[in-house]
């Protein structure tokens, strides 16, 4: 059993001051990785500011020094999967190779429409989504890539500087429908959902199937729960260290390894200090 392993996902609402504090702060309480999510608007309160991921993120590699960083996870309609590519090796190189790579569909059709930004259908934002995969993995690992697709195509495109990590910065990719894991299968080095703890078990399920029809060991993919109060209302594992220490529990017997969460909707930290101090270190030696 792999032993678990926890970051925060802060929305970038927040004065810059506070977003950099806040991302010091999550390193300094040891928590594996820290995260901002990547929308054009707070999907839940649009009257609140919102802060682009790709060129933030940038700015607070340079505040913190040994965790984990990443986007979960860059809408694949927003930009073109070169330009992805481009934006990561960039940040790979400014946080000395501490980047972990998402990559979704995207969901929010509202903010499409709102900025005139195309919002295909659900196959072809699949189908987008797959070649995307296909492209970022190669530019990634490549001197020089072509592909030729339905959705986009590159004729020895060259790519460096090449990334800090080698073979290429590890891919976290959004996936829940049987479909999609079929296409993430090949390629995630992390797998993130969000559902309940039956969701996460039979979606897991059908990724070990998908490994398995490749040859691939399905163990070598972490298995990756963002936890977002809004849309999981019915959890709270800010509650108390209990309701903490029960959530991880419940998901870890459907297979989750990783827990990655949003703090509480009230902005109270001292939970999370608390989870950090008295619980984290026992539950990662589980």
């Amino acid at each position: 059993m792999r032993s678990p392993t926890f970051g925060i996902q802060t929305v970038p609402t927040k004065p810059w001051p506070e977003m950099a504090a806040n991302w010091k702060r999550t390193e300094a309480l040891g928590f594996d990785s820290v995260w901002l999510p990547d929308h054009f608007l707070s999907v839940f309160r649009q009257e609140l500011p919102f802060m682009e991921a790709w060129t933030l993120i940038a700015g607070l590699a340079t505040v913190t020094s040994r965790i984990r960083i990443g986007v979960l996870v860059s809408c694949n309609t927003f930009r073109h999967p070169a330009l992805l590519a481009k934006e990561a090796v960039t940040v790979d190189h400014i946080s000395h190779g501490r980047l972990e790579l998402g990559i979704g569909t995207g969901w929010v059709e509202i903010e499409h429409q709102l900025y005139g930004i195309r919002y295909p259908d659900a196959p072809e934002r699949v189908s987008m989504y797959d070649e995307a995969i296909q492209i970022v993995d190669s530019l990634l690992r490549n001197d020089t890539t072509t592909f030729a697709g339905k959705h986009y195509q590159l004729t020895d495109a060259p790519f460096r500087p090449r990334p800090v990590q080698s073979p290429r910065p590890p891919l976290t990719l959004a996936a829940h429908s049987p479909r999609m894991l079929k296409i993430i299968a090949p390629y995630a080095d992390r797998w993130n959902s969000m559902g309940t703890p039956e969701e996460m078990k039979e979606r897991g399920g059908r990724l070990d199937e998908a490994c398995a029809a490749i040859g691939r060991d399905a163990g070598e993919i972490v298995r990756s729960l963002l936890y977002v109060p809004a849309i999981m209302p019915e959890e709270n594992p800010w509650a108390s260290v209990a309701a903490f220490e029960d959530f991880v529990g419940r998901f870890q017997v459907a297979g989750v390894n990783e827990f990655i969460l949003q703090p509480p909707l009230s902005g109270d930290w001292s939970i999370i200090e608390q989870v950090a101090e008295d619980v984290l270190p026992g539950l990662r030696q589980i």
